[in-house]
């Protein structure tokens, strides 16, 4: 499906019209980059925020066009409650349009920032697992960030998590077999990668995902010297200081990442067994919280937003159900998950409230609320022995991504993604462009939108 904006064309990157075609009112800029600027917008309908990023499509070049291209392909295989939503993708003459999850807490290396020393263990470690799932999902999905680092990670404050973002460097890879090119952050990237072999994908975000914990627990970068040739060499090195403040445990986690041979470095499932990443583990919002999809309402709920749709003239109910049916990324399915969202929004708020509050356990919990969370708010299961069965799985099974009960395999459900709309002028970002095997892209997105 093709969605044309009207009068798009003739608005430049720099200069707007204040709405899309009646959908987006357009506020504030979050980020601007080459050829991209990302803006805070409503969605009329709704009156919710979402970012828009708008892509002008004239400025790209073939590289540029094939990072785009993977970009929107991975947003919407992975699927993730701690990966940025991809709402809706708008195809115009000149430029493409992202609608995606705002977050409304800033990113993690501002908030980093605020820290000197870092953070309290116990709160870096609680992030740190969220980033980890959500690595482990998409690696999961064979799918390879390469641009890991806490510019890409943003706050979600009302719900106390984060979410990965910014897949622009991401790619699809083969268990086994080797990636060439090489891209992504200067002081966050393997050494591998900056010697400019073949590298084995899931060990680069290791290796990435090393550095934001020393980050998290230190308050600055391990690898972050006066000028790039200085940082190359600590990187190429392996030399890096941990202060004395940093608990052994946390200290023997980051080592076991930061390895300049890859066959060596930590795998994901060693990372989530680690002790200290275990220790203290509580129910998390951010770990039981579900996806809103089709599957997480009730039928009332469903029929009611269907309802509202169909009076609002959005679409009739056989357009609705067809968009959700085909997993289509329109402004139809865009507008039925954001009243989606705000139907399940207290429900997810009370559980997170729940999650924090548990003197007990989440057992306690679920029956001092005199039962009040339902089969909506956790999961799909209608019992407090299912609740702790989900809270146990992510515990068992966090290296494998698996945490909801309808997961999405190849293109199932409405797939999230990343964008990083908060830093899109990336520090020290690098790239050799892809390999010559990837296939020519069309200077058309609309097979974006299939």
């Amino acid at each position: 499906m093709r969605v044309v904006i009207a009068g798009a064309g003739s608005m430049s990157v720099g200069g707007y019209d204040g709405k899309i075609a009646g959908l987006y009112d357009l506020e504030e800029t979050l980020g601007r980059g080459h050829y991209a600027v990302v803006k805070l917008a409503r969605h009329v309908f709704t009156g919710e925020k979402v970012a828009v990023k708008v892509i002008d499509k004239m400025k790209l070049d073939e590289v540029s066009r094939a990072h785009l291209f993977q970009e929107v392909r991975c947003m919407k295989l992975v699927q993730h409650p701690n990966v940025v939503r991809l709402y809706e993708v708008i195809d115009t003459q000149t430029k493409l349009y992202l609608i995606l999850e705002w977050a409304d807490g800033g990113d993690m290396y501002d908030y980093i920032m605020k820290h000197e020393k870092g953070l309290d263990e116990g709160a870096a470690c609680k992030y740190f697992r969220q980033i980890v799932h959500a690595i482990s999902f998409c690696h999961k999905l064979h799918v390879v960030h390469r641009d890991l680092k806490p510019e890409n990670v943003v706050f979600f404050e009302k719900l106390g998590m984060v979410k990965l973002t910014d897949f622009g460097f991401s790619n699809k890879f083969c268990p086994g077999q080797k990636l060439e090119t090489s891209c992504g952050s200067l002081a966050y990237s393997a050494p591998e990668i900056l010697l400019g072999d073949s590298y084995d994908a899931p060990a680069v975000d290791i290796w990435s995902l090393g550095v934001i914990l020393y980050m998290l627990v230190c308050g600055h970068a391990p690898f972050q010297e006066a000028n790039d040739s200085e940082t190359l060499t600590m990187i190429m090195d392996c030399k890096y200081t941990i202060p004395e403040y940093v608990s052994e445990p946390c200290r023997k986690l980051i080592a076991q990442m930061l390895i300049r041979d890859p066959g060596k470095r930590s795998t994901l499932e060693d990372i989530a067994s680690d002790p200290w990443l275990q220790e203290g583990w509580t129910v998390d919002p951010a770990e039981v919280l579900p996806l809103v999809s089709r599957q997480h309402l009730t039928e009332e709920d469903h029929a009611h937003i269907i309802h509202k749709m169909v009076s609002g003239n959005i679409a009739s109910m056989e357009e609705i159900l067809d968009g959700l049916d085909r997993n289509e990324y329109n402004h139809i399915t865009a507008t039925y998950f954001l009243l989606a969202e705000r139907k399940l929004r207290a429900h997810r708020l009370q559980q997170a409230d729940l999650a924090k509050n548990s003197v007990t356990s989440p057992v306690m919990s679920v029956r001092k609320s005199g039962g009040s969370l339902d089969e909506s708010t956790i999961q799909n299961t209608s019992d407090t022995s299912r609740f702790i069965q989900g809270s146990q799985l992510f515990k068992d099974d966090m290296a494998n991504g698996i945490l909801h009960n309808k997961l999405s395999e190849h293109n199932g459900g409405l797939m999230n993604g990343g964008q990083g709309y908060g830093k899109l002028l990336d520090r020290h970002r690098i790239t050799n462009g892809y390999s010559p095997l990837l296939p020519r892209i069309r200077r058309d997105f609309s097979d974006l939108l299939e």
